[in-house]
């Protein structure tokens, strides 16, 4: 994610702070995080998918995805 966006989700959630954001903001707001925790999932992801275990005799094994429960 870009510098200059990091620094308006900071501003924003210090002017939330101070006053209450207009709709305009809120709405900016809530898309700028959702980018960011997208941004996020997909980093840890790629993470997580190079991740292996190795046992204590030497082999190493991929870390295997856990399936989701349905709630």
């Amino acid at each position: 994610m870009e510098q200059a966006k990091l620094d308006r989700i900071n501003e924003l959630a210090r002017l939330k702070k101070q006053r209450e954001l207009s709709p305009e903001e809120l709405s900016e707001q809530a898309a700028l995080r959702a980018e960011y925790i997208e941004e996020w999932r997909q980093s840890t992801i790629s993470v997580l998918e190079n991740t292996y275990i190795q046992t204590p005799d030497g082999k190493k094994h991929k870390l295997q995805r856990k399936e989701r429960s349905a709630q």
